[in-house]
C-alpha cells in the first residue's frame, strides 16, 4: 500500500502524485437529501476526480429495508465494491462534491466492512477544484476485483440495541440539527415526529466542519467538551438516516475514541415508530 502520513486524510497533493498508481482507488461518495434537488450519481457523471469510481449509498445497501441506504449484508457489499474494481487491501481514497458529508459514510461503510486501508481526501472535491486540478466525465470502466469482507458488528446498532441502551453509560450523541432535535422543526421525511431520544446529547454535525474540512483535533476535543461529551466512553452516534452520524464518528475516530457505533436506521427508523420514546425538552 502506498505510504500516506495521516491515518484518516490525504491531501490534493498527495492524491495527485498517487493518481495512478494501481494500488490505489479513488471512491466518489456523493450523495444528497431527496429535498436538495441534487444527484450524486448526477454530479458524478458531470465531473469526477479522474479514475474515480460511484459509490451509490442508495443502491449498495439493504433494498429490502423500507429504510433508506441502511447496510447491506457483508456479501452483498462485497459483491458490489468488487464490481467497481476495488479489493480489500488497496489504498481506499473516499471524496464527495460538497466537501464532507456522505463520504463520512462511506468511509465508515469501507471500515465496518474491513477494508484495510481507507482515508478521506480532505476537503473533497472542492478541495480539488481550488488546487487546479482537473476533472473528468463520464464513468470508467474497470476490471472486477476481489474484496474479501470482515464485517465488524461493534460498529453498527439496530433499534432494540439503541433502546436497551437507553439511560445506561452509553452517550448517544444525535447530529442532526438543534431544531430538529428540540421538536422545533418538522423532519424532512413525512411521517416522522419531531423531537430525540431521552438522554441523547445533541451535537449538529456541521459544528465539527470548517470549510468543507473536518477540524482540527483540538478544536474537536474542545468541542466534544463543551457538549460533555467523552470519548474515552462509549457512544452510539445517530442523525436522519445514518449519513451525517458518520461525521461524527469520523471526528470521536479522529480524537482516539475507539468504542463509537452508528445506529443504521437513526431518526427515520426511530422517529417513524409508535414504540420509542421520543422528547422534546
Amino acid at each position: 500500500m502506498p505510504v500516506h502520513p495521516d491515518h484518516h486524510f490525504v491531501t490534493t497533493d498527495w492524491l495527485s502524485r498517487h493518481i495512478d498508481d494501481p494500488e490505489v482507488i479513488i471512491v466518489d461518495g456523493s450523495w444528497h437529501m431527496p429535498a436538495a434537488g441534487r444527484s450524486g450519481r448526477a454530479d458524478y457523471l458531470a465531473g469526477h476526480i479522474p479514475g474515480a469510481v460511484f459509490f451509490d449509498l442508495d443502491a449498495i445497501a439493504d433494498t429490502t429495508s423500507p429504510l433508506p441506504h441502511m447496510l447491506p449484508t457483508a456479501d452483498a457489499f462485497a459483491a458490489a465494491v468488487g464490481s467497481l474494481g476495488i479489493h480489500d487491501k488497496q489504498t481506499i481514497v473516499v471524496y464527495d462534491s460538497v466537501g464532507l458529508l456522505s463520504a463520512a459514510r462511506v468511509w465508515w461503510s469501507f471500515k465496518i466492512m474491513g477494508a484495510q486501508d481507507v482515508v478521506l481526501l480532505d476537503g473533497g472535491q472542492p478541495a480539488w477544484i481550488a488546487a487546479g486540478l482537473s476533472l473528468e466525465a463520464g464513468e470508467p470502466a474497470r476490471a472486477p476485483a476481489t474484496f474479501t469482507p470482515l464485517f465488524d458488528s461493534a460498529a453498527v446498532r439496530n433499534f432494540d440495541e439503541v433502546k436497551a441502551a437507553l439511560g445506561g453509560p452509553v452517550q448517544i450523541v444525535d447530529a442532526r440539527s438543534d431544531g430538529r432535535f428540540y421538536g422545533r422543526e418538522p423532519e424532512p421525511r413525512a411521517g416522522l415526529r419531531s423531537g430525540h431520544m431521552p438522554g441523547a446529547i445533541n451535537l449538529p454535525f456541521g459544528e465539527t466542519i470548517e470549510g468543507g474540512r473536518l477540524k482540527s483535533e483540538a478544536d474537536l476535543r474542545a468541542l466534544f467538551a463543551t457538549r460533555g461529551i467523552d470519548p474515552g466512553k462509549p457512544v452510539i452516534a445517530s442523525c436522519g438516516s445514518g449519513v451525517s452520524a458518520a461525521v461524527v464518528a469520523l471526528a470521536l475516530d479522529v480524537i482516539g475514541a475507539r468504542d463509537v457505533a452508528i445506529y443504521d436506521g437513526s431518526w427515520t427508523e426511530w422517529g417513524g415508530r409508535s414504540d420509542s420514546p421520543v422528547v422534546t425538552d
